[in-house]
C-alpha cells in the first residue's frame, strides 16, 4: 500500500501544505492510515522540513538545475524532508538517503529516483559550503519568508532575532489543570508518581509545563477532565476576562473551546454562548465541554452577522478572539510560513475591523470585552484596538494586569519564548463607557 511509506505519505501531506491546506487538518486526515509506529516520524518529517522550509528550499535550489513544476510538489516535498533528516534528525546519513529514495516510487514518481538520490548525496559532499551559502540569505539564515522577517524587524527592533530563533524551535507542553477537580499542586504530584516531570507556570495560576512532551492519553486524568492541553499565554484569557456569577458571557470565535472551557472551569454560574462560523470546528468545542463536564450554550454564526443569532440580550462581558496571522504561534504552526502571505495581513485587519463593530453593540453599557488575537503584528493589536477606540466615542482601554510580556500603549503584548516560554498573544480590555467621551 502506498501510503504506508511514512516519507512518502510526510511528502504528499507536506504538497498539500504547499497547495493551501492547513498541517493540522492534512495530518487529522492521513495520520489514521499510518502505522502506528510510524506516526511520530510522519509528524516529525512534516514539523521538522516545515519549521526548516525556507532554508531548506534555498539549499535545494543550488542544487537543482531547474525548479520542480506544481504536478511534482510532492517530489520538492521529499528533497526537502530529506536535507531536513540529514541536517537536523539523529538518523545515520545513509539510511536517511535510502528510505528517502526509496520512497519515490510509492509516490508513484519512479523517474525521480536519481534526480533525489543526485541531490540528497551532492548535499553531502558539499555540505558546508552549501549551509554557509543559505546562511548569507536572510531567509535562508532564519528560515523564515523575507516579509515576515522586515515585518518582525520593524515592529521589534530589539526582539525580533529572539521572535525568529524562537519560531524555529518546538514548542513546550503545557497542561491547565481544572481545580474544580485537582488542585495544581496535587495534580503535580500526580504527573511526578507517574514518571512525568514538570513544572508549575508563574503567569497562570493553574498552569504546568512538561518538560518533555507526553501522548495526551499518558496524562492521568485527562480522559476524566482534570487537565487539558492548552499554552499558558492562551490561558490568561479567562482571568483576564473575569466574569462573574450569573453573568452573561459571550464567546466569539470560539473553537476549539479552550478558553470557553476555561472560563466554565473557573465559574461555572455564569450563562455563556460559544459562537464560531465553522460547524466542524465547533463541534470541537462541544467535544472539549463534554469531556470535561462543563455545560455551554453552543451556536454555529458569523460574528460579522449577530443578528442571525442573537437574541438581543446584551452581554455583560465578551470574549472576541479574532481570526488573526498566528504569528505568536509559528513554533506550534510551522506552515504558517508558508501558508502567509503579506497581502493577508490587510484582509485581517478588516475582518477584525468588521468584527470588533459588529458584537460591540452586543455588549451592555458598563461591560467588558477582550480582544485578543495569537499575532505579534502591531497593526493586529495595538493599533487595531487603537483605530477601534478612536471611532467609538462610548469605548474605553483599561490597563490589563498579567505577568509576562509587556503592556503596550493599549493593551498587552506577549512575545514568544522568554522566560516563561509562552506564545505570542496580544490582549486588550475594552470597558463600554455609561457616557461617552467629550
Amino acid at each position: 500500500m502506498k501510503d504506508r511509506n511514512p516519507r512518502a505519505l510526510a511528502a504528499r501531506i507536506l504538497a498539500r501544505v504547499v497547495n493551501g491546506a492547513s498541517l493540522t487538518a492534512v495530518l487529522d486526515d492521513n495520520l489514521p492510515r499510518a502505522r502506528d509506529n510510524d506516526r511520530a516520524l510522519i509528524q516529525e518529517l512534516c514539523y521538522g522540513t516545515l519549521r526548516a522550509w525556507p532554508r531548506l528550499e534555498h539549499i535545494a535550489g543550488a542544487l537543482l538545475r531547474k525548479p520542480l513544476g506544481k504536478k511534482d510538489r510532492d517530489v520538492q516535498a521529499l528533497i526537502l524532508l530529506g536535507l531536513h533528516q540529514l541536517t537536523a534528525m539523529r538518523m545515520p546519513a545513509h539510511a536517511a538517503v535510502a528510505e528517502t529514495v526509496g520512497a519515490v516510487n510509492a509516490l508513484g514518481k519512479g523517474w525521480a529516483r536519481g534526480l533525489l538520490n543526485a541531490v540528497l548525496r551532492n548535499f553531502q559532499r558539499q555540505r558546508e559550503t552549501l549551509l554557509a551559502k543559505a546562511d548569507d540569505s536572510e531567509p535562508g539564515r532564519w528560515a523564515h519568508p523575507q516579509w515576515l522577517i522586515d515585518a518582525l524587524r520593524q515592529a521589534w527592533p530589539d526582539d525580533w532575532q529572539q521572535i525568529l530563533t524562537v519560531n524555529n524551535e518546538r514548542a513546550p507542553m503545557t497542561l491547565r489543570v481544572n481545580t474544580r477537580r485537582q488542585s495544581r499542586s496535587d495534580y503535580l504530584s500526580t504527573l511526578a508518581q507517574a514518571g512525568i516531570s514538570a513544572e508549575v507556570t508563574t503567569a497562570s495560576d493553574c498552569g504546568i509545563r512538561l518538560q518533555q512532551a507526553v501522548d495526551v492519553n499518558l496524562l492521568p486524568g485527562f480522559a476524566e477532565g482534570t487537565v487539558s492541553v492548552q499554552d499558558e499565554a492562551a490561558q490568561l484569557a479567562a482571568a483576564l476576562l473575569d466574569a462573574r456569577p450569573g453573568e452573561r458571557v459571550l464567546d466569539v470565535c470560539a473553537a476549539p473551546g479552550g478558553k470557553t472551557a476555561h472560563m466554565l472551569e473557573r465559574n461555572d454560574d455564569i450563562d455563556l454562548l460559544a459562537v464560531d462560523i465553522e460547524a466542524q470546528r465547533l463541534q470541537r468545542v462541544t467535544d472539549n465541554l463534554q469531556r470535561l463536564g462543563l455545560t455551554a450554550t453552543t451556536c454555529r454564526g458569523d460574528a460579522r452577522q449577530p443578528q442571525d443569532w442573537w437574541n438581543g440580550r446584551p452581554f455583560d462581558r465578551i470574549l472576541l478572539d479574532v481570526p488573526c496571522s498566528a504569528t505568536g504561534v509559528i513554533r506550534r504552526h510551522p506552515d504558517i510560513k508558508l501558508l502567509r502571505r503579506p497581502e493577508d495581513i490587510e484582509t485581517l485587519l478588516e475582518l477584525q475591523g468588521e468584527i470588533l463593530r459588529a458584537i460591540w453593540p452586543l455588549l451592555r453599557t458598563g461591560g467588558i470585552l477582550l480582544y485578543a488575537t495569537c499575532s505579534v503584528l502591531p497593526q493586529e493589536n495595538e493599533q487595531r484596538v487603537s483605530s477601534f477606540i478612536a471611532e467609538r466615542p462610548d469605548a474605553e482601554h483599561r490597563a490589563i494586569d498579567a505577568d509576562g510580556g509587556r503592556p503596550t500603549g493599549i493593551g498587552h503584548q506577549i512575545l514568544p519564548g522568554g522566560t516563561a516560554q509562552m506564545d505570542g498573544f496580544y490582549y486588550a480590555c475594552l470597558h463600554k463607557r455609561t457616557t461617552a467621551r467629550r
